[in-house]
């Protein structure tokens, strides 16, 4: 899982006290303050992050660790199972990293704290995807499922209800969002597509996957079951038992007549179909379909005309996180927004929430291709240096306004969930 303890057994109570006490002398003769902080600058700074692999990389670590000093000790877990721990083990991590969609499940449990929007320095450059559900153009963006505006801001500190507006207590402090959508393999498939519909179409029998992730899977199939002009959802994210009942027939008939070669749930899965050509249509998401580019083989993140499907994650913390490690976590979140890691994430074909200071931390010919959509000045490197795309290319579905601009859905938990899992069970059993 990535932890260390090595930092916080180094220092003894008595080191630490001795310390101390030169530390506050030193303070003493200079007229500053005494006491407590000057111990507090004696301990070592460590954060128990706990999350998703998204965010969690050894070159953010590093990074982090020399601008400021605090150890990250990253416990790592499924989706599911890091809201799990936050329910039954609020006590175990500092700063959690989830997404946004699993706040219905978290905020009720009282086990989070409110983020205070004033401690954070870039909070008023935070992008109104997150604040207003629009664009910096202004323009309005698709709000079915859990759009982060929704749960964006609770009613205090230690509130277990979402706001009606805006306040001061933010659920999470954005990181990292995507709009997602099919990948598709062009040199097998050799023409256009350009409809969700066609994940289901006969022409790709036994050579289609679906992510067996139900709260996600299921809003795929939506798409799909929308774009076929079977049902129009009033809300893909919060379907009836009536809804999810059709949706899980359209799937299961697919499967029965052997539309599926596999139902991935990791990411090295999805590449490995992809790149095999076991599979020429499926479920993806945008760095996936960088991994099997750069292989050498032809894989496109495609945009469809119906939209994408998106999520989000951020940042808060532990109901237990006070005092001098409360202090650390906003440090380490104000570290986060300021731009090294916001461009790091968006070499990896992600979205940072803060754009202005990502943007100061890459090079003009970068942006122009991650986020504004133009054909490649120079090569385009990954964060650890390999080539992703050579000079001259574009990146699939265009600039940021025409991804972001183009999102039809959000990840979501719905009222039905637990009904939802069933049937979604039984379809992969089916």
């Amino acid at each position: 899982m990535g932890r260390t303890t090595k930092d916080t057994k180094g220092v003894s109570r008595r080191t630490l006290l001795k310390g101390a006490g030169a530390a506050a002398g030193v303070a003493a003769g200079s007229g500053a303050i005494t006491g407590f902080p000057a111990v507090w600058s004696q301990e070592p700074k460590v954060l128990r992050y706990l999350g998703t692999a998204v965010n969690q990389a050894d070159d953010i670590t590093k990074k982090v660790k020399a601008d400021t000093g605090i150890t990250i000790e990253y416990i790592s877990a499924t989706t599911d199972d890091v809201t799990k721990r936050v329910i039954t083990q609020p006590n175990s991590f500092d700063v959690l990293d989830t997404e946004y969609f699993s706040l219905k499940k978290l905020v009720p449990s009282g086990n989070i704290l409110g983020m205070d929007a004033r401690k954070i320095k870039e909070f008023d450059n935070i992008t109104p995807v997150f604040t207003k559900g629009q664009l910096p153009n202004g323009k309005v963006i698709g709000d079915q499922g859990t759009a982060p505006k929704k749960v964006m801001f609770v009613e205090g500190a230690n509130s277990t209800k979402f706001a009606s507006g805006v306040t001061q207590w933010v659920t999470l402090i954005p990181t990292v969002y995507n709009a997602d959508t099919l990948g598709i393999r062009p040199d097998l498939i050799k023409r256009p597509i350009e409809s969700w519909k066609e994940l289901l179409n006969p022409e790709f029998k036994g050579k289609a996957s679906i992510l067996n992730i139900p709260s996600i899977g299921i809003m795929d199939a939506a798409m799909v079951v929308e774009a076929a002009g079977l049902y129009k959802y009033p809300d893909k994210g919060n379907m009836t038992r009536a809804e999810i009942d059709l949706t899980m027939k359209v799937l299961t008939e697919a499967k029965k007549s052997g539309q599926f070669r596999a139902f991935w749930k990791d990411f090295n899965e999805s590449v490995n179909l992809m790149a095999s050509g076991e599979t020429v249509i499926q479920s993806m998401w945008s760095p996936a379909v960088t991994a099997v580019r750069t292989k050498g083989i032809a894989c496109t993140f495609q945009p469809l005309k119906e939209g994408y499907r998106s999520w989000a994650s951020g940042f808060c913390l532990s109901k237990s996180v006070t005092g001098r490690k409360a202090e650390l976590a906003y440090e380490f979140v104000n570290w986060f927004l300021s731009g090294w890691a916001g461009a790091y994430l968006n070499r990896q074909g992600y979205y940072s929430a803060v754009l202005s200071t990502a943007k100061a931390n890459m090079e003009p010919y970068e942006w122009a291709y991650w986020m504004e959509g133009k054909a490649a000045e120079k090569d385009i490197k990954a964060p650890d240096g390999s080539l992703l795309e050579k000079a001259g290319s574009s990146r699939d579905g265009g600039s940021y306004d025409d991804r972001m601009g183009n999102v039809a859905c959000w990840n979501a938990v719905m009222d039905e969930n637990d009904y939802m899992v069933r049937k979604w069970n039984e379809f992969i059993a089916a």
